[in-house]
């Protein structure tokens, strides 16, 4: 844990120790604002009097604090992590999709309209995305696979289907 006195000043980069892209937001994020990040990544619910208690500041400039995070794009929203077989959605599986020579932004428009994908990445080497894909059964895995192969731009696809989930969503510890 940093002490709250730090004054050290970082890009917003370097808190995610990857540089940022030119439609990044830039702003600056010093050792309390990573502290704040921390703590909200673990418990999204912690009061502005909790967070404060925690880094030694007053609940209104960490009220703040967290505000100019959220307004500098390095809080990006606040959600319930929820357990997908409890909802119907036991059925996980990661998507490797191989594209022709086309359109990637309309590929990824594409991708998008597709509610069973939760999250879907770009990447380097033979497959262009890798997505996420959760489901009730594997008729359903099978449908969105199927659909998958419809858009236009996909050659093909590869399918991992993940027996368990032994950990997911884990925060990284951010350091200060």
């Amino acid at each position: 844990m940093s002490h709250p006195g730090n004054t050290k000043t970082l890009p917003i980069w370097a808190v995610f120790g990857v540089p940022c892209t030119a439609a990044a937001i830039v702003c600056d994020v010093d050792a309390i604002d990573r502290r704040l990040v921390q703590l909200l990544r673990e418990n999204a619910r912690l009061s502005y009097a909790e967070l404060a208690r925690q880094v030694g500041l007053s609940a209104p400039a960490v009220h703040e604090r967290v505000g100019k995070l959220e307004a500098g794009g390095v809080l990006l929203g606040y959600s319930a992590s929820v357990n997908p077989e409890a909802i119907g959605l036991g059925v996980t599986a990661l998507i490797g999709i191989i594209t022709n020579e086309g359109e990637i932004d309309a590929i990824t428009a594409s991708l998008n309209e597709v509610p069973e994908l939760e999250s879907c990445y770009f990447m380097a080497g033979e497959e262009s995305f890798l997505c996420k894909a959760r489901v009730g059964t594997i008729a359903q895995l099978e449908q969105v696979i199927a659909r998958l192969n419809r858009i236009p731009g996909i050659s093909r696809t590869r399918t991992t289907v993940a027996l368990s989930t032994k950990w997911e969503g884990r925060p990284q510890h951010l350091e200060s």
